[in-house]
């Protein structure tokens, strides 16, 4: 596990910042709570009769007034695109970067097979997304309970549970791309993480885009469709597993057989 223990320790300053500023932002949110508490069923009204935006953000499902439905929107949020950003960024040159730098040549020199590398780091990634969401997830709870609210524990874990959900999927993708080429590929991983999003935002304001929630991984994500279902849509999660083991399958043959320059 030489390679895997590496690669956290490279990665150790950016993934601290990345955490710590998810989870400021999203405690920031929470202690402001109780302040807003007395004008939250205006805003909740307001909100859900904006028409297109309020669809596009889900925000006439939700009640905006409840500790949860605040949380779903803004920490929801904060939480989808810091951690979608995150997992897009540095699964995408999580491979290419060592051709890029030159690197390449001195780590496959070692008597190490290419499969222990790219199995390594992907599971150096998966287990900084995972620590990611977990130190979040942690910090939430304890946030909302040190000012006192209480909330529906189930449909908390689901909605933490579909974020994380969606930025292992595009892990899987990014990762799969850092395996063709030996580019810096932070630019187009920011791309795709960002058309995602917009993408379930044109298929909440238009009907006629339905079909566009099973390729964005955040068609699944929707707290307002979680919250009403009391369940994750399992039929967008198994395409969204599919096209993750396809990726992964695809990364694994393609960074085997390729010529590392």
């Amino acid at each position: 596990m030489t390679i895997f223990k590496a690669q956290l320790k490279q990665d150790k300053i950016a993934f601290s910042i990345w955490t710590l500023s998810i989870v400021s932002l999203i405690a920031m949110c929470i202690f402001m709570y109780p302040s807003m508490q007395s004008q939250m069923d205006s805003v909740s009204e307001m909100f859900a009769s904006m028409g297109a935006f309020s669809s596009a953000f889900g925000m006439d499902k939700l009640n905006f007034g409840t500790m949860l439905g605040f949380y779903a929107v803004e920490c929801g949020n904060i939480l989808g695109l810091g951690g979608c950003f995150y997992s897009c960024l540095y699964s995408i040159n999580m491979l290419s970067k060592e051709e890029k730098e030159k690197t390449a040549e001195f780590l496959l020199s070692h008597p190490v097979k290419r499969s222990t590398v790219y199995l390594q780091k992907l599971l150096a990634i998966f287990f900084e997304i995972t620590m990611l969401n977990l130190l979040v997830y942690v910090c939430s709870f304890i946030c909302i309970k040190a000012i006192g609210e209480t909330m529906d524990i189930n449909s908390f874990n689901l909605i933490h549970l579909a974020y994380y959900l969606m930025q292992v999927e595009l892990m899987g993708l990014c990762y799969f791309i850092s395996s063709t080429n030996n580019k810096n590929n932070a630019g187009l991983g920011l791309g795709i993480g960002l058309l995602m999003y917009i993408l379930n935002i044109m298929a909440n304001i238009s009907d006629k885009l339905e079909m566009v929630k099973y390729i964005s991984p955040f068609g699944y994500c929707e707290a307002s469709d979680i919250l009403v279902n009391g369940s994750l849509d399992f039929a967008k999660i198994l395409i969204a597993l599919i096209i993750f083991s396809l990726s992964l399958a695809a990364g694994y043959f393609i960074y085997n057989k390729k010529d590392i320059k």
